[in-house]
């Protein structure tokens, strides 16, 4: 009987949500999670994230999990630092929903909790520095989605005047990215929500 085999991990910036490419060119300029482990054939990322944003990742060789976590009710919470103090009203726009670009046009994005952290979380420092202190302010707000359009965070802090300059996913349901430091990977038994 064949045994899936399930990953988490500590997504760096600058990796894309992908093994290798097929093109030798972009091989050569990006770096993929195959330089991370050795995984099994068959593995899969559920849920990417893009090439700038950080955090946990979940891999597996078991394409029914992926679908499990595409529900609508398996939370993704995520930590952004944005550009500016985020006012109480860019808060609750999040909170409400705000109205996005996707390829197939305008997206109302659903209600979400959301909230301004007190103070900036506890992570390793990111690999490139985001910008110098003189160019203003920045604030940290906690975001958890149930849907995961392209870029959806993303998009949805700048929709609310604040665009991020930091993204980190920091759960999936009940799983969570804890300690693990960038590029660490554990296999785990089972990826429960």
């Amino acid at each position: 009987m064949f045994e899936h085999r399930h990953f988490i991990v500590h997504k760096p910036y600058g990796y894309l949500s992908q093994f290798m490419s097929n093109n030798p060119s972009e091989a050569r300029k990006k770096r993929f999670l195959g330089e991370l482990h050795d995984f099994p054939e068959g593995t899969m990322s559920i849920g990417r994230l893009d090439e700038h944003s950080e955090g946990l990742l979940l891999l597996t060789t078991d394409g029914s999990v992926s679908e499990q976590i595409r529900r609508k009710d398996v939370e993704k919470e995520y930590y952004a630092q944005v550009d500016g103090l985020i006012t109480d009203e860019a808060v609750a726009q999040l909170q409400q929903g705000v109205e996005i670009g996707i390829s197939e046009g305008r997206y109302q994005t659903l209600p979400c909790a959301a909230y301004r952290l007190a103070a900036p979380p506890d992570l390793p420092p990111r690999t490139r520095h985001i910008r110098s202190d003189r160019h203003g302010p920045t604030s940290w707000v906690s975001i958890t989605v149930t849907e995961g359009k392209y870029r959806q965070v993303r998009k949805m802090t700048a929709a609310a005047g604040f665009p991020t300059l930091r993204l980190v996913r920091m759960r999936i349901g009940g799983i969570v990215l804890g300690s693990l430091a960038p590029g660490e990977v554990q296999e785990v038994e089972t990826l429960l929500f």
